[in-house]
């Protein structure tokens, strides 16, 4: 059975970090979204996937090749327009002529589950039930069977949301090529399932055990948090006389640790990364490749990407900082409003009391520079000494 993994997507609503980067590459717990999903699913027992890429594309196909270090067959489609995804498999028919699953890419679910979809014998979508319902697709369901499928509903049917993972046999390319362009200018797989329900072909569900996906930038540090949960240390890099480490730690190749710094875990540092003299290291923190964290810095549950310094007298709390940034002596990282309410991030309402800056790739700043709870800072923009951030700051922009 193939899996094919629908990756072709920027993901808007997790600007600033996709200006440069697909969505599915952004990293959790040390390792990118659709890295985590691959893995379930290989570990459901099929190794040969499918992805489906578009924007930014070189980065999926230079990461994760052919499959081979994973032990895995990857292939890929390109599509170079957006247009839905049954647009997307339409591409697909002549390589599916068996069983085979799809999923989003953007999604976490669990190898049981995935096995258990993957044992169906009918068109079966895997569907969670969503407290608030309204922003999602829903089922509305006769027995075991899909009666119908409605998107975005105000008063949805049932809490049952669609969880863009579906197995499907041949026999959904018939629906597909019949398939109209919906208001939205797509061609919505969801429409092709109904069109098979329309015609008489049972189409099931099947409740998953676990579900995540990831709309905003805040939601990785969520998910960050949950998986590091599970972290088992692992020590690979050099740690000095005096150094603290508590908890569960893991170290990559070639990192230095030096006296000083204390590490309480949950916590990942990753390759050839140079941490301490005397800094504080906070759980739920997770550390690309190549990165700096000097004296006197504190981090906690943030994620700080591939090859960005923070060395000299820097907090960051509950921030998402890009890879190639530079933090100058002095930048803070505020995480908390001063009369206690939700953040507001790029005009939406978190519901979180505590969240630090999203920073995109390569942003630097000056000396003493402070950031303010839910600030957006676009890629290459540069914050001159002593400047308070507030707001969303469009890429490439310079504040003085």
């Amino acid at each position: 059975m193939k899996a094919v993994i629908l990756a072709a997507g920027e993901g808007s609503r997790m600007r600033p970090l996709t200006f440069t980067r697909p969505k599915v590459m952004l990293p959790i717990a040390g390792k990118p979204i659709l890295e985590h999903l691959l893995l379930e699913v290989s570990a459901a027992g099929i190794t040969e996937f499918i992805l489906v890429v578009g924007y930014r594309d070189e980065q999926v196909r230079s990461y994760f090749a052919d499959g081979a270090r994973w032990g895995l067959k990857i292939s890929y489609c390109q599509q170079t327009r957006q247009l839905g995804t049954a647009h997307a498999l339409k591409q697909l028919e002549k390589q599916l002529q068996a069983d085979f699953l799809v999923m989003n890419g953007d999604i976490l679910a669990k190898s049981a589950d995935i096995a258990a979809l993957a044992a169906s014998s009918e068109t079966t979508l895997g569907v969670f039930e969503a407290s608030d319902p309204r922003r999602l697709g829903v089922l509305e369901t006769d027995g075991s069977r899909v009666k119908r499928i409605h998107e975005k509903s105000a008063n949805p049917p049932t809490n049952l949301a669609n969880a863009g993972l579906y197995f499907f046999t041949p026999r959904i390319f018939a629906a597909i090529n019949n398939t109209p362009l919906s208001l939205r200018g797509e061609y919505e797989i969801t429409a092709s399932i109904q069109m098979l329900i329309d015609s008489g072909l049972a189409v099931g569900y099947r409740p998953l055990t676990y579900w995540q996906d990831v709309s905003y930038p805040w939601d990785l540090l969520d998910l960050n948090a949950s998986m590091l949960k599970s972290l088992s240390q692992r020590i690979c890099g050099q740690v000095e006389e005096n150094a603290v480490i508590r908890g569960a730690v893991e170290i990559g190749e070639g990192s230095r640790v030096r006296s000083g710094a204390y590490l309480e875990g949950p916590v990942i540092i990753g390759k050839n990364c140079d941490i301490g003299p005397n800094c504080y290291i906070r759980p739920a923190t997770s550390i690309g490749d190549n990165c700096r964290v000097g004296a006197s810095v504190e981090i906690k549950n943030s994620i700080i990407m591939d090859n960005t310094k923070i060395p000299h007298l820097n907090y960051v709390g509950d921030s998402v900082i890009g890879q190639n940034c530079n933090l100058g002596a002095g930048t803070k990282l505020a995480n908390l409003r001063f009369d206690g309410a939700d953040i507001t991030a790029g005009g939406v309402n978190t519901r979180r009391r505590k969240l630090g800056a999203v920073l995109g790739d390569g942003v630097e700043t000056g000396i003493n520079v402070s950031l303010n709870p839910g600030v957006l800072i676009g890629a290459g923009s540069r914050i001159g000494p002593g400047a308070v951030v507030s707001g969303v700051i469009e890429p490439n922009s310079y504040i003085g």
